[in-house]
């Protein structure tokens, strides 16, 4: 009898409904050569420290730390759970083969591994590595089972990542507790949610000890067009400008670039400026056009999804991946814990009948499917698929979805269609003008071609998003016109950093902490992110249950609790993010 383990028991029903497993069974279903069960997640666990050692158990100082020789695994305390493991146990050890239909991913390979390890497995095991649960993924995964031992790999990872998390959790949440916790309070201490819990803090606190200045900008209403004065900084402005922005790879290219910026600092320069270029004409002194194009958004990764669901419709990275989780078991969308925004090769062939399968979407797949589908290296690319490709639609028709599925399953669905799309087209204008002897600027930028755009139609603006100088269509201006104009000073103040949020709190996770808008840039940080793709979600949610950090509106916010935690820390190690990510 072959025996297949499912990491939960929807899961276990499809395949047995491929495999032709008709009976059902307390803890499992049998037929046609096969018997399916199932794991709720996780069955076991780490053991705890007085299971090594009863002296453990008490929490002292001089138990510290407690590194035990070797781990073992226990089965977790759950009646319901005892009760499944005891099926499993039964059928593994009178199985002639075992195939680990776990989640394809690091936690879903540690989960099967350790219950077969528990159960005592001894026949040859064979892996079912699928990226969707239509049928035709489960046939094709089962024509094509993989060997346990290609995975060991993926099992030793997250081993490693149990004893890291139970070595640092353990010993580090025992020692804070003893000696700042005054027995009233335990402080927990985590590899992954201690770091994170400090970049919130940090900000917090560069937001409390900011002080704003005073700056006016100096502008020109031309032609009914908002021209910004351009004033030039030293070179030794430009130095130190640059030395101390070295930590954002953004900014400093800025700081490079930017020789001038619309910024004066005196009240008495700007009334100046003023009064030397009111009654002097402006004049156009340069027209610059540019053709450029801009390629469609990237497919989505979990960690984009959540972004895009907190920064659109307010969700919590947990609800997200729930609601992605769902669409994944209802078939519609493919494997949801996925850190790559490429498909590999393999696919290619297959998005015609995917995008035949959006039915809902016919108007913007028509034209697509009239033509030979494009195959850009942005979309396809075997060197940065790994385990799971992209997050994309299955083509199975999305029925009976709740209203907060189908908002994902549209995100989801226009970003595939978009990616096939041709890029839109765009030209910059770049007017510069003088006025006396100060220089003035503004951009503008047309869309000459929407392309992928029309996927997207008419979409809102993030209210939360930086505002952007490149606007509206300018007028036709000429080089050399001149005319009158009026100049405005307005007054400005610096603003404070924002506070996190959950979508720049996951892209900040995404990349230890740096903030980086570019999207290469992000793919390299990727490799040292703090936690995982599947787990990013949970430590946020445990950060809010230990009252270490409350939401206001969308802001996360660091509670007095979690302020002290972070200052009690001294060990930087403890609370670096780069560190865990170097560990990661």
């Amino acid at each position: 009898m072959i025996v297949c383990i499912a990491e939960k028991p929807s899961v276990a029903r499809d395949i047995a409904d491929v495999l032709g497993a008709k009976n059902k069974k307390d803890g499992y279903i049998e037929g046609n050569g096969y018997q399916v069960t199932w794991t709720f997640g996780h069955l076991c666990t780490l053991k705890e420290p007085h299971e090594y050692t009863p002296s453990w158990k008490a929490w002292s100082l001089s138990s510290l730390p407690m590194i035990p020789p070797r781990f073992g695994i226990k089965l977790i305390n759950d009646p319901g759970i005892e009760k499944q493991f005891r099926v499993i146990e039964s059928l593994m050890q009178k199985a002639d083969e075992i195939i680990n239909c776990g989640d394809a991913g690091q936690e879903g390979e540690l989960i099967q591994r350790w219950v077969m390890q528990k159960a005592g497995a001894r026949c040859p095991v064979k892996r079912l590595w699928i990226s969707s649960l239509t049928e035709e993924a489960i046939r094709e995964g089962f024509q094509n089972l993989k060997d346990q031992s290609d995975f060991k790999p993926l099992y030793e990872a997250g081993l490693s990542r149990a004893i890291g998390d139970w070595v640092l959790g353990m010993n580090a949440t025992r020692l804070y507790t003893l000696k700042y916790g005054q027995n009233r309070q335990v402080l927990s201490i985590g590899r992954v949610q201690t770091p994170t819990l400090a970049l919130i803090v940090k900000r917090q606190q560069e937001i409390e000890n900011f002080t704003p200045q005073q700056y006016w900008v100096l502008a020109t209403v031309y032609r009914d067009t908002t021209f910004t004065a351009i004033i030039r900084k030293s070179d030794e402005e430009l130095a130190q400008e640059e030395s101390d922005q070295k930590e954002s790879a953004k900014k400093t290219k800025k700081a490079v670039e930017n020789r001038g910026i619309p910024l004066i600092t005196a009240l008495p320069t700007g009334e100046a400026l003023m009064e030397r270029i009111k009654n002097v004409p402006f004049t156009v002194t340069e027209v610059t056009k540019k053709a450029g194009t801009e390629a469609p958004p990237r497919l989505f990764d979990l960690t984009s999804l959540q972004v895009e669901c907190n920064k659109k419709f307010g969700y919590s990275a947990d609800e997200t991946l729930k609601l992605i989780q769902s669409l994944y078991e209802k078939k519609v969308t493919t494997y949801p814990r996925v850190d790559t925004t490429f498909l590999s090769d393999d696919i290619y062939p297959k998005v015609p009948n995917t995008l035949k399968g959006l039915v809902d979407y016919t108007e913007l797949t028509a034209s697509l499917l009239n033509a030979k589908i494009p195959k850009s290296k942005k979309v396809f690319d075997n060197s940065k698929v790994t385990d799971h490709h992209a997050i994309i639609p299955t083509g199975v028709p999305a029925r009976n979805l709740t209203d907060n599925e189908r908002k994902v399953y549209d995100l989801v669905a226009r970003r595939f269609i978009a990616a096939f799309y041709p890029d839109c087209e765009i030209s910059t204008t770049t007017v510069l003008g003088k006025v006396d002897k100060v220089d003035f600027k503004v951009t503008g930028k047309q869309i000459l071609k929407p392309g992928w755009r029309v996927v997207f139609g008419a979409e809102q603006k993030d209210p939360d998003a930086e505002p952007s100088d490149e606007e509206g269509v300018l007028p036709d201006f000429v080089k050399g016109e001149s005319g009158p104009h009026k100049p405005t000073l307005g007054e400005k103040w610096t603003q404070p950093p924002k506070p996190y949020t959950e979508a720049t709190l996951l892209r900040a996770m995404e990349t230890a902490g740096k903030l980086v808008d570019n999207d290469e840039l992000r793919d390299a940080l990727k490799e040292n992110g703090i936690g995982r793709p599947s787990t990013r979600a949970a430590i946020i949610e445990t950060l809010f249950k230990r009252n270490y950090i409350r939401k206001e509106k969308k802001n996360l916010i660091a509670t007095p609790t979690g302020v002290e935690l972070i200052q009690i820390i001294h060990e930087e190690l403890l609370k670096s993010a780069e560190l865990t990510g170097i560990w990661e």
